[in-house]
């Protein structure tokens, strides 16, 4: 029998942040999936956060309890009484404070969880690490193989680990204006070279190693307009930096947009220069849109981004070579044209959603099929 013709589940989605980044994109597009699938969620996050507003923007049942940080006895008390109300089939844990404070909570319950982990950042042994990934959580998700192994290095037993990658719904990036349009809009003309890159503007994103870059290209008498788009700690000091090296007539930073698929068909290329990157949702958002990527070869980018293929590939924290990257890049029409087709056609390939949400259905049934003590 397959996935799709199974009893229906209920899962309780757990996510700690107030913010929506990629990591909240993916639960969304999870929780959309299994709904479309016949399969009960509801939603558990802060109050006023942006993922209580989206779920009720589109439908996705929702309680709003706050954590506030990793000490929040309140929070795992009403984590605990909200379970135990709803009496969902699974926990699915989705952020770090979630896996800690809804591992207690799930335990509490007598309810199975499992989590995804999504960040690049070394996992520390200890006995917190011994007790989510051995005791809380009866499987662990992975969204790339970078990730895996920084949690194997951490102590997580090898076997309770799966690997599930981030994926995109190429629906979702059909644009609703021209390219012309949009370009008009953020004063680029229909021939210059432009830019665009979708992060966080965190320092972990490394936007402030690309407006380095800039300057090289600069001095090459190459100057293509930046897009920036994103809102984040460090909006202030980019800002500030880009002031500082002469390029405010070049970069725009965009806040936070919702129009992304626009501002993908509108531009030339994507650029990432992450200094840690889980996988590398926009990489795939952009080669699903025909983009060539050049990208930081950290993390979860190393196995989206084929060097040479659907993009480049460079060293973190190095701006000559992220501007020797893009300089290559745009003096080669030809090369980006055929990168973008390998990028699109590669995500349609091997980073579809239904492929992510068919193997979180298998995960779950696993976990559930499993002796209890596990």
């Amino acid at each position: 029998m397959s996935a799709d013709t199974m009893a229906a589940l209920c899962v309780a989605h757990i996510d700690a942040e107030s913010a929506f980044s990629g990591g909240e994109v993916q639960v969304f597009l999870l929780i959309e999936g299994l709904r479309a699938r016949g399969h009960q969620n509801v939603l558990l996050c802060p109050p006023r956060s942006r993922c209580a507003v989206e779920a009720h923007a589109i439908g996705i049942p929702c309680r709003e309890v706050g954590m506030r940080n990793d000490v929040d006895l309140a929070a795992v008390v009403s984590l605990f009484r909200t379970l135990r109300r709803l009496r969902p089939d699974i926990v699915h844990l989705h952020t770090g404070r979630a896996t800690w404070l809804g591992g207690i909570a799930s335990r509490l319950a007598g309810i199975p969880a499992v989590t995804t982990r999504r960040m690049d950042r070394p996992v520390r042994r200890g006995i917190q690490t011994r007790l989510v990934y051995r005791h809380l959580v009866q499987g662990v998700a992975a969204i790339s193989d970078a990730v895996a192994d920084r949690l194997i290095s951490g102590g997580v037993p090898r076997e309770k680990i799966q690997i599930i990658r981030s994926s995109i719904d190429p629906t979702r990036l059909a644009p609703a204006r021209s390219r012309s349009e949009l370009r008009a809009l953020l004063g680029a003309g229909p021939r210059e070279p432009v830019l665009l890159t979708l992060a966080v503007l965190a320092r972990r994103k490394g936007i402030d190693v690309l407006l380095t870059s800039l300057a090289h290209l600069r001095a090459r008498r190459f100057q293509p307009f930046l897009w920036v788009a994103g809102e984040g700690p460090e909006r202030t000091a980019l800002e500030r930096q880009a002031e500082e090296l002469g390029l405010t007539d070049r970069v725009r930073f965009l806040g936070h947009r919702p129009d992304k698929a626009d501002l993908l068909a509108a531009c030339d290329a994507v650029v990432l220069p992450s200094r840690l990157e889980g996988l590398g949702v926009a990489a795939l958002e952009a080669m699903a849109a025909g983009r060539a990527v050049v990208a930081s070869s950290v993390g979860g980018l190393r196995e989206v981004v084929r060097h040479g293929e659907t993009g480049f590939l460079v060293p973190p924290e190095d701006p000559k070579a992220l501007a020797e990257a893009l300089f290559r890049l745009f003096e080669d029409e030809e090369l980006r044209t055929k990168m973008g087709e390998a990028g699109a056609s590669r995500t349609a390939r091997e980073f579809h959603a239904r492929q992510m949400v068919t193997s979180y259905e298998r995960l779950y049934r696993s976990v559930l099929a499993a002796p209890r003590g596990r």
